[in-house]
């Protein structure tokens, strides 16, 4: 009949609703996940930057690649272009300029204290001004001087010498701080090595009064200034995407001109720094 007619097409039609409503919710619940976790992700990403790994990893030697660290500080003397060639491999393999190991940091304070504590032993009489001077040394030669040195250089490159990108697919680089610092780190090694183990022995005759002395010092420092800032020079023109790096190197022509003028004003660096930092008067 029609009235049975009509009460059958009215019981399909709802069915055929609820069946469209299901449908969409399925849909919808499909979607969910994937919003849900693109969301985790970029939250996750973000609670585990780069720094909180880096100084995680500062408290777990194990997790330090000592080995390779002390190839790198012996090649930063010898050769270090062969240093930051190998850069370029860790940028294509952690597809990030910096190091994601704190060794050569680590190593650097204790050597740098250790050196700290053969100069205080040997021109120091009071202890208490021992701890002092190492602690000052460690934060004002190497940490904060550092710290300042590497925001000047990132601000530097990152606002003037890095090349424009001649269309918008290309993806914009920025030079990372921590690479920066770690560029301070290879410049300061071979400048430790001059200036604070070498020195060290030859502080006999380099402390005396006289020409020699204050020649052999003033050069001494001179090599030592100069080669930080030319390690520098290298540690941005490796970057591909600086230009007009060779500007880190106009402060080895300041060095050079100023240490004459400091050899005939009778400037001795050697006796400046031993009577500012310890007790024994030279």
């Amino acid at each position: 009949s029609e009235r049975e007619r009509d009460l059958f097409e009215s019981k399909r039609s709802e069915e055929e609703e609820e069946e469209s409503k299901s449908g969409s919710g399925t849909r919808e619940e499909k979607m969910l996940p994937t919003t849900s976790r693109s969301r985790s992700s970029s939250s996750s990403s973000r609670a585990n930057p780069m720094f909180l790994q880096y100084f995680r990893r500062i408290v777990k030697w194990q997790q330090m690649d000592v080995e390779y660290t002390f190839w790198q500080m012996l090649n930063l003397c010898t050769s270090p272009k062969v240093v930051y060639q190998h850069t370029k491999y860790h940028k294509q393999t952690k597809n990030q300029w910096a190091r994601d190991d704190p060794a050569f940091i680590v190593i650097c304070i204790l050597l740098l204290a250790v050196a700290t504590v053969a100069y205080c032993a040997t021109y120091d009489h009071s202890s208490s001004h021992a701890v002092v001077v190492v602690v000052s040394v460690l934060l004002s030669h190497f940490l904060i001087t550092g710290a300042i040195i590497a925001t000047c250089c990132w601000f530097l490159t990152n606002s003037y010498l890095r090349e424009e990108a001649p269309n918008s697919h290309v993806v914009e680089q920025r030079v990372e701080w921590l690479y920066t610092f770690d560029v301070h780190c290879n410049s300061f090694f071979p400048m430790f090595v001059l200036l604070y183990v070498i020195h060290y022995f030859l502080s006999p005759i380099l402390i005396t009064h006289g020409f020699i002395p204050l020649l052999l010092s003033n050069l001494l420092f001179m090599v030592g200034a100069s080669y930080y800032h030319y390690l520098n020079f290298l540690g941005y023109d490796v970057l591909p995407f600086l230009e007009r790096t060779t500007f880190f190197l106009y402060p080895i022509g300041v060095v050079i001109v100023l240490s004459p003028i400091l050899i005939l004003s009778g400037f001795n660096p050697s006796r400046y720094f031993m009577n500012m930092y310890f007790s024994q008067r030279l």
